[in-house]
């Protein structure tokens, strides 16, 4: 027991250095050829050298582990261009963790069990339906090309969601989850700082070789600013999620540094929208904390404080209105846009387009299409929509877009009921409830600063963690529980 013991410490040891490893020789300049032959031969010798040790099933869990970490490396460590898509480390580890699980499912045959175990069939059938509509809106899309790049990005994307449900099936995986995105979130932050204090940024930038004004900006590995930002408002939540539920002083001192840290790189990328999903995070995580007696209460002051401000302030909401709707219609299209009016201007051409299309969308990924070729509306010549539900909207139509805001309310809705379920006492489970439960309304918020949602890989590992939760929590609520609990052990 003792050696097999030693053994896992000294797996996971050897998992995690190689990882490191490959990621070092790859900022150091090496060839990817080489580091490619050099990734083979790693994984080639930590299957076998785990291969005592451990079983697959615990050598997927590993691998999904190691996933997870290349996922905060976005395109910055491995960049190979195969013409019609890039694939980088973490497209990469996907797909071989993916091939992983198929073999092991179908040799095991315990891809049924893996199923039935699932609390959130619903929400990965939609996830399904997304990718068929997606591929069946290819025949009226008018560049084919654009849908089937918007496919690939959208089918790894829920490709992760499904091998992350599968695998995190148990309260000390999701925490070390948890972990993995608050450890890696430390890492980028201080990327963040060393652009901003040096103005120096990665190659994957798209501030690389900017101007001198905009190098200060900080992107870390991300594209640029806005996509940073984005993913801190997440990472601000599960800090918050920390300090109120870490059990030592230097959990909650460290947590709160890290939240206020993330709060002042948001503040240095100038991004509105997630400053403003900061606010609105901070006081949804108030609101949930109050009994709920005052919650009642609080809630009925907050609705009779908006219906009276509406009311007093009407007149100057209506020609505000105006001016952001109707006021751009009077500038010459070779005129630049006000930023608010372009939004504006973005959005009803994409609402636009879905009338055209009878409520089918313009197909999937061609969204950019029609507004480089075919604007209404005049946008500043920026041919991405800046708005998330709006993407989905303008590319899949209505029906893809109801279903996602109703899978995305089921989940938030579904971890509202489970944190206030009264069995629930332990400190680990609350903050992972109240992690995800928090950052739904805080992503959603902020999903409006980044161009184009479908292509931010944290996106994905973040719906996957949401499912995964709830998943989890609703089978651990469930009278059932521990009958389905010893149907599929993972550490046999």
């Amino acid at each position: 027991m003792e050696s097999i013991r030693n053994g896992k410490i000294v797996t996971s040891a050897s998992a995690f250095l190689m990882i490191g490893l490959l990621i070092i020789c790859s900022l150091s300049g090496m060839e990817v050829q080489f580091l490619i032959f050099l990734g083979i031969w790693c994984a080639v010798f930590l299957a076998v050298f785990t291969r005592p040790y451990v079983s697959s099933k615990q050598l997927f869990t590993l691998f999904m582990y190691c996933l997870v970490i290349t996922t905060f490396l976005n395109q910055s460590v491995v960049d190979i261009n195969i013409g019609f898509f890039h694939l980088f480390l973490y497209r990469i580890v996907l797909i071989a963790a993916a091939g992983f699980f198929l073999v092991h499912a179908f040799t095991d045959q315990e891809l049924p069990q893996y199923w039935n175990r699932v609390q959130v069939k619903g929400s990965l059938l939609f996830l399904l339906f997304w990718l068929a509509y997606g591929t069946a809106s290819l025949i009226w899309a008018k560049s084919v090309g654009d849908g089937v790049k918007y496919l690939f990005l959208l089918g790894i994307g829920v490709l992760f969601v499904f091998l992350a449900v599968f695998t995190f099936t148990g309260t000390m995986r999701l925490l070390l989850f948890y972990g993995i995105w608050m450890g890696m979130t430390v890492l980028l932050l201080f990327i963040g700082l060393l652009n901003h204090v040096f103005e120096l940024q990665l190659p994957s930038s798209s501030l690389y070789g900017a101007s001198e004004y905009k190098l200060g900006y900080p992107t870390a590995v991300f594209y640029n600013q806005n996509d940073f930002a984005t993913f801190l408002t997440i990472s601000f939540i599960f800090y918050l999620a920390l300090v109120r539920n870490g059990r030592s002083a230097w959990v909650k001192v460290s947590g709160l540094l890290l939240a206020f840290l993330s709060v002042y790189i948001i503040y240095l990328t100038e991004s509105r929208a997630s400053l403003l999903a900061i606010m609105v995070g901070s006081g949804a995580y108030l609101f949930i904390l109050l009994p709920k007696r005052v919650m009642k209460a609080a809630a009925m002051t907050g609705i009779a404080a908006v219906v009276l401000g509406t009311a007093v302030l009407f007149g100057k909401i209506t020609e505000w209105f105006y001016r952001l709707f109707s006021l751009s219609a009077y500038y010459p299209g070779y005129e630049v846009l006000p930023s608010s009016l372009a939004r504006s201007n973005l959005l009803k051409n994409t609402f636009h387009y879905v009338l055209d299309t009878f409520g089918f969308g313009v197909g999937a990924g061609n969204l950019p299409y029609y507004l480089e070729n075919e604007p209404v509306y005049h946008t500043n010549y920026v041919i991405e929509v800046h708005n998330w539900l709006a993407e989905i909207l303008g590319n899949f139509g209505i029906v893809v877009f109801l279903g996602y805001v109703t899978m995305y309310g089921y989940l938030w809705w579904s971890l509202y009921q489970l944190h206030r379920a009264n069995q629930l006492q332990s400190r680990s489970q609350k903050m992972l409830l109240e992690a995800c439960l928090i950052a739904l309304i805080a992503f959603l918020v902020s999903s409006i600063s980044p161009s184009t949602v479908i292509n931010l890989y944290f996106h994905w590992v973040f719906l996957g963690f949401v499912m995964a939760v709830v998943s989890v929590f609703k089978e651990k609520s469930s009278p059932e529980s521990e009958c389905k609990r010893g149907q599929l052990s993972l550490y046999k």
